[in-house]
């Protein structure tokens, strides 16, 4: 489980494989896109929404746990798995920009939600704990429960339990379940659910919005999407702002305030349920032996980051025009360029800045920037960038991470039942419980 120390070359993408993943993406994007949105009833007044890009990450999962039987130009190789996982990062950059120009334009009113905005981290980063750890203690599940339930799990919490208890330690299995749970059923579970509770009609979409910021892109897409598909066309740009402004505090403060804060809390906590809701019971959680995220990543160089901002951005222009009814006009195609601009330009302050802050904190400024009302040009970007649904923007990012999926699946199914249950408790967890605390700083009981 721990990483080596050798010196390994990173491989290059190829501009062979590129195009093979990039039409791989479209041909689940346009399936995704051609289902369109199905509504599913729950009884009563309750439905789950399920939206095009949750199609498009399905079929793609499926497409490359299933390549072992297709023939050979359809297979999903572990080569072509690990680069869609690396155009994926940069593409998740282009989904930023929209989110950012959301963001800029409504900044006023988000800074307005105060004290609402601050305190529903707290929601996103113990309600993982709060619900996820004595489901864990009462399936008997021990020290592992500790590395599931701390966080929602992705790279920051490997790195903080694997520096603090080593990846093959009991609370290094749990964290590595979170995280090949959320990887792998992370965005699907996060939608279904955040579909259901925004049909109870009890939350603010606002504050629903909030909670969808769990600190993960492709998590908060799934999530806000399902959330702004029950909502008027105006109240879902203000989800998609409140969930990039509520992913971007997560993202940026993430790290410190696990390292500091919950997963001592959670250490605490352990000590404290554990005699009384795991007396008696002990599960055996299996020792995970295969290697997660020390494999080299693919390495693309700026012509390709570009080449995929394009790309992504042409799926995206497509997807609005199946679903959104939007052709691609003058207009549109200059909204987009002005996002890839402003991914090319946060992204050089990135690497200008050696890489110290998140390159998805300066997209979301640099985005932010253009549309907030005291710049001059606020009003035409927004309505050239608005010409783009933000929801026709997941489906290719999606795409990328379903193809992605299957070289994870062995490791997955390596942890077991109840430790996965437990996973996606804590998923539901960090959802619910910003939304929660979210709702009561903006209306008071």
């Amino acid at each position: 489980m721990q990483a080596t120390q050798t010196a390994v070359a990173v491989p290059a993408a190829g501009a062979g494989k590129l195009i093979k993943i990039f039409v791989f993406a479209t041909i689940c994007v346009l399936a995704a896109e051609l289902i369109g949105i199905v509504n599913v009833p729950m009884g009563g007044a309750y439905k789950v929404v399920l939206l095009p890009l949750l199609w498009a990450l399905l079929i793609a999962a499926a497409w490359g746990m299933a390549s072992k039987a297709l023939p050979g130009p359809l297979k999903v190789t572990n080569d072509l798995q690990a680069l869609s996982a690396a155009v994926l990062q940069p593409a998740l950059l282009l989904f930023v920009a929209k989110l950012g120009v959301l963001v800029g334009g409504n900044l006023p009113k988000i800074l307005s939600a105060g004290w609402a905005l601050v305190f529903q981290e707290f929601g996103h980063f113990f309600g993982t704990m709060v619900f996820g750890l004595p489901v864990a203690l009462l399936l008997g599940i021990k020290r592992e429960a500790i590395g599931a339930t701390f966080s929602v799990g992705r790279e920051p919490s490997l790195a903080i339990i694997g520096e603090k208890y080593g990846m093959a330690s009991p609370e290094g299995r749990g964290v590595l379940a979170e995280y090949m749970t959320g990887t792998i059923f992370g965005a699907v579970f996060i939608a279904i659910f955040a579909s259901l509770i925004t049909s109870l009609g009890i939350f603010h979409p606002q504050a629903l919005a909030m909670g969808a910021g769990v600190g993960s892109g492709s998590m908060m897409a799934a999530a806000s999407g399902a959330i702004a598909a029950q909502q008027s066309p105006e109240v879902a740009k203000e989800v998609a702002a409140f969930a990039a402004a509520s992913n971007l505090i997560t993202t940026t403060i993430g790290t410190y305030f696990t390292l500091f804060l919950s997963l001592p809390f959670t250490v605490w906590a352990y000590g404290k349920l554990e005699p009384i809701l795991g007396r008696g019971r002990e599960v055996k959680v299996e020792t995970v032996t295969t290697e997660v995220s020390h494999e080299p990543a693919v390495k693309l160089n700026f012509i390709e980051l570009l080449v995929v901002w394009v790309v992504a951005g042409a799926m995206s222009l497509i997807g609005n025009y199946l679903v959104y009814k939007t052709a691609p006009d003058a207009a549109s195609i200059a909204g987009l360029g002005i996002m890839i601009g402003a991914v090319i330009l946060g992204h050089g302050i990135y690497l200008l800045t050696r890489r110290v802050v998140p390159a998805v904190v300066w997209v979301s400024v640099v985005a932010m920037a253009l549309t907030y009302p005291s710049t001059p040009f606020a009003a035409d970007v927004a309505a050239l960038t608005g010409k783009i649904n933000f929801l026709a923007m997941t489906a290719p990012m999606l795409a990328f991470a379903g193809l992605s999926i299957a070289k994870d699946v062995p490791v997955f199914r390596s942890l077991g039942w109840r430790i996965v249950l437990v996973s996606l408790m804590a998923n539901a967890g960090t959802f619910l419980g910003a939304t929660i605390i979210a709702q009561f700083f903006m209306h008071p009981v």
